[in-house]
């Protein structure tokens, strides 16, 4: 357990620079160049994740079981994620309606995300992985919207098409994962 909070910790703790330290992460960015900070970055969030991936696989040798979730919570993971899916695509596809309005759908997949698994999974490491990253889902989506609010951000909707698109390409996504990537990546079907 202790690898799996270590990598929390430093993956969720460099991701969190922005929500806590923004003057920090400024002078640092200045101090050692853009380059040089994403270099930073990018290294401390891959050890991170390792971290993260690593500690989870080795929670689920020996599980603590909090609770037993009913099967019904497993299907309606599996919904949810359809809408963390297609709230991914949004961010990665270019903009419509969805992404204007939501203005950081990338932490509103990673909300629902996170909200299905907690629903549908219950050992400690579950509750540790997923609490964690909903935590500082629900803080950074927070702060984004502060700094978009003091920047007056505005952000213009492209045509319908690109809402279409981004739901197409989530539902594929998702149905990829729901077939066989997630058993492939995490070794559990989320249809079992």
């Amino acid at each position: 357990m202790i690898v799996l909070i270590l990598g929390l910790v430093i993956f969720l703790g460099i991701h969190s620079v922005r929500i806590f330290g923004e003057d920090w992460r400024s002078g640092m960015v200045q101090r050692l160049g853009d380059g040089p900070w994403k270099g930073i970055y990018s290294v401390a969030s891959a050890v991170g994740l390792v971290l993260i991936v690593w500690g989870y696989g080795l929670s689920r040798l020996d599980p603590v079981i909090l609770w037993d979730p009913p099967i019904w919570t497993r299907h309606l993971a599996v919904a949810l994620n359809l809408v963390a899916f297609v709230l991914f695509a949004a961010y990665l596809l270019p903009a419509g309606h969805i992404k204007a309005r939501l203005g950081h759908p990338m932490l509103l997949s990673i909300k629902v995300w996170a909200v299905a698994h907690l629903l549908a999974n219950g050992t400690l490491a579950d509750l540790l992985l997923f609490g964690s990253f909903l935590v500082w889902a629900i803080l950074d989506f927070r702060a984004a919207r502060q700094r978009d609010r003091a920047k007056g951000t505005v952000r213009l909707a492209g045509p319908p098409r690109n809402d279409a698109l981004v739901v197409v390409v989530g539902a594929v996504i998702w149905a990829a994962f729901v077939w066989r990537v997630h058993l492939w990546l995490i070794g559990v079907s989320p249809l079992a």
